[in-house]
């Protein structure tokens, strides 16, 4: 749900480096020059060795290529649909949506997550999820139900909704009802609370440019 990259072979080398936002990002194609990648994977196993090498679990299995401006702003009125329905903030699903898949429909993760906020085949049972879920009205009721349910479960609290969406509830549990302390959890609590404080500022500005309604 985290990581962005490529599709990684069976019997590759594969890079890594991450980005300015924290992002950890993946590759099997040799980088040159540019960002500082580091070899994480040899596809050459030990000499001696008939033991395949283990596949990246963290790679996405189709990464984000959409790169055009306007998918930022391509599927706003199902995120203001949603965010009426469910009463979770926009800011918070622009956050989510950007830190999932950074607004691309296709992504589909190392660990089977799909579309714009990565919902797993789990999520989709337990969210009564009918029709294409790399649709993106539906990706994105899926998403933010599950933000709805989570919230419910901690009392409203930001934070631990947040990291609910990426670890969750159970793990939530586990812990008594704080942070989980796994590494990719909080990097991926870092980045969306600070794009929802990003996107919520953006919204305020927004609203205060805007011209009184016409009674």
């Amino acid at each position: 749900m985290l990581v962005v990259g490529l599709a990684v072979a069976a019997r590759a080398d594969v890079y890594s480096f991450t980005d300015e936002d924290g992002v950890v990002h993946f590759t099997n194609i040799k980088p040159r020059g540019g960002a500082k990648w580091k070899k994480v994977l040899d596809s050459a196993p030990p000499k001696g060795s008939k033991a395949s090498v283990e596949r990246c679990p963290r790679c996405d299995k189709v990464g984000a290529t959409d790169h055009s401006p306007e998918r930022f702003h391509r599927y706003d009125p199902f995120i203001y649909e949603a965010s009426s329905l469910y009463r979770i903030p926009v800011p918070l699903i622009r956050a989510i949506i950007k830190t999932e898949s950074d607004y691309d429909t296709r992504v589909v993760s190392g660990l089977d997550c799909k579309g714009l906020m990565q919902i797993h085949p789990a999520v989709e049972i337990d969210m009564g999820v009918q029709g294409d879920i790399f649709d993106a009205r539906t990706n994105i009721m899926a998403g933010t139900r599950l933000l709805r349910y989570l919230a419910n479960r901690v009392d409203g609290d930001l934070v631990l909704t947040i990291a609910g969406y990426h670890a969750g509830l159970g793990s939530l549990a586990k812990f008594g009802y704080t942070v989980p302390p796994y590494a990719y959890t909080r990097q991926y609590l870092k980045m969306v609370l600070e794009r929802y404080y990003q996107y919520k500022a953006e919204e305020t500005r927004q609203r205060a440019a805007s011209p009184p309604a016409t009674p």
